[in-house]
């Protein structure tokens, strides 16, 4: 226990449960980090040292799942080359993203909670610190976005639409870590700002300081690398339910007028049925993700444009937890719902009692064949 914790236990009369009203944020922070800490927090109540044990034990776990997840889902999709398609190499990034995401910061998040909380490496490192979360998280989001814009392509526009290949797939992730540096870069050199998270363990986007400069910062911020593209998203996948929907009915209506059960043949009904399963995947990760980086959002706006007083320290650690958990969800989704991704799981971690169905693995080698024709197309 560190020398901080036992000085807040001190404090508050040996009683592990309550620290008097008196004593701040600015008084548990170490003397290194007061410097650089905003001073919106100075005079807050400081939270309980037993909250940082929590939160490390907490962001261990989520670390550990979400490196090891997404290392999974990297080492699979690179060892099997049915699985190495352009619509792939899009997940690929989003896995690694996420992967990069909780490595580059995870391990100092749970030895600052361990030390009692307060940040231990310096400014510098805060600031690289925000600075990778925020490459990563943008990477994550323009990801999902253009695997939107893929399924779209693919299930409503069908023949008519441009296949994806290996080369816009590389033209895309190319633009997108430009596009991801260029807005992490932005409060470096002096539109907005990175700071000190007030829970002193994290650092972010300093939220709390409501200047004309990082207002607009955190407005356009907010815009472009949320609201945008949530929209595209949310355009995208109305597209796709409305023309899957639409689809169905009319070869229901075709089919009744034939007196036949259904039109389709069993390969059409595997190869349909598995564009729709990959469709429910992308919904469900685009949903999970906008479940996990709204309240940061929210928080971001409030504090900005706002009633800065809300901002507590243990309210602004909330979403920044959340917008973390987001980093476990990708590798869960497509251990339960991708097929081929199961089989692959099955078959290099076969002690993992991964269940794959018949009928499963028949689309999953339909799916093969139609990305070894891509490849050598």
């Amino acid at each position: 226990m560190s020398n901080i914790t036992a000085m807040a236990r001190t404090v508050a009369g040996f009683d592990p449960m309550a620290l008097p009203d008196t004593f701040t944020v600015f008084n548990y922070a170490n003397e290194d980090i007061r410097a650089f800490l905003h001073p919106h927090w100075h005079n807050y109540k400081a939270i309980h040292p037993m909250w940082y044990m929590f939160l490390g034990m907490m962001y261990f776990c989520i670390g550990t799942c979400a490196v090891c997840g997404n290392f999974i889902v990297l080492k699979i999709f690179g060892s099997f080359p049915a699985l190495r398609t352009p619509a792939n190499m899009l997940v690929m990034n989003l896995a690694f993203s996420d992967f990069a995401l909780m490595l580059s910061l995870f391990p100092e998040m749970v030895y600052n909670f361990f030390c009692g909380g307060s940040w231990q490496f310096g400014e510098t490192a805060c600031q690289i610190h925000a600075f990778l979360g925020s490459v990563f998280g943008y990477s994550q989001i323009f990801t999902l976005t253009v695997v939107s814009w893929d399924r779209y392509n693919v299930i409503v526009k069908g023949f008519s639409g441009a296949p994806l290949t290996f080369s816009k797939v590389s033209a895309i992730l190319f633009v997108n870590y430009v596009w991801s540096i260029f807005w992490a870069v932005l409060p470096l050199v002096g539109f907005g700002a990175y700071g000190l998270d007030g829970i002193l363990g994290t650092c972010s986007y300093d939220y709390v300081t409501q200047t004309e400069t990082n207002k607009y910062s955190i407005l356009a911020l907010c815009i472009t690398n949320y609201l945008i593209p949530l929209a595209i998203i949310i355009w995208a996948y109305s597209g796709i339910v409305g023309a899957v929907f639409k689809h169905e009915d009319e070869l229901r209506q075709q089919a009744k007028k034939m007196n036949v059960a259904s039109l389709r043949s069993n390969t059409d009904q595997q190869s349909t049925s598995a564009e729709i399963r990959i469709a429910k995947v992308a919904i469900i990760n685009v949903s999970l993700w906008t479940i996990a980086w709204t309240p940061f959002t929210v928080i971001c706006m409030l504090g900005t444009w706002g009633d800065v007083s809300k901002i507590t320290p243990l309210v602004s650690s909330i979403p920044v937890i959340i917008a973390k958990t987001s980093c476990c969800y990708n590798p869960v989704i497509y251990a339960i719902s991708h097929p081929k991704y199961r089989e692959c799981l099955k078959e290099m971690f076969p002690g993992m009692c991964i269940v794959v169905k018949k009928e499963e693995q028949a689309a999953a080698r339909d799916n093969a064949s139609e990305a070894t024709q891509d490849q050598t197309a």
